[in-house]
């Protein structure tokens, strides 16, 4: 069983940065991928990076340059550095970890999740 917590959102004007991490319980997170997705409103929700157990990354053409995924094994932690934020950036963020078969996987490929953290930023 894995149990994420999500922290670090907030509002900031744009232009502003923010790191988001994901605190896991349990020692299989070490060795799961994990993915942060985000769900603007009215939206559905969208990955916008990923990382594996391996430290690979990939990211949404959108975030590209802007965001950078990372994780800390020892801390059992994900980190999401968001820079140069822009309105539309806006949502709420939440972190999934689990053992996709994909390398941008489907929300459905992850089977945990976190309750999310809020972002927002003004223009």
């Amino acid at each position: 069983q894995v149990q994420l917590v999500e922290s670090g959102g907030g509002l900031v004007q744009a232009g502003g940065s923010l790191r988001l991490s994901c605190a896991a319980s349990g020692s299989i997170f070490r060795i799961s991928a994990v993915g942060w997705y985000r769900q603007a409103p009215g939206k559905q929700r969208e990955l916008v990076a990923a990382i594996t157990s391996g430290g690979s990354t990939n990211y949404a053409d959108s975030v590209k340059g802007r965001f950078t995924i990372s994780r800390d094994n020892a801390k059992n932690t994900v980190y999401l550095q968001i820079n140069d934020l822009a309105p539309e950036d806006t949502g709420v963020y939440y972190c999934a970890s689990g053992f996709p078969n994909s390398r941008w996987p489907r929300p459905e490929e992850y089977r945990y999740w976190g309750q999310g953290t809020q972002v927002t930023v003004s223009s």
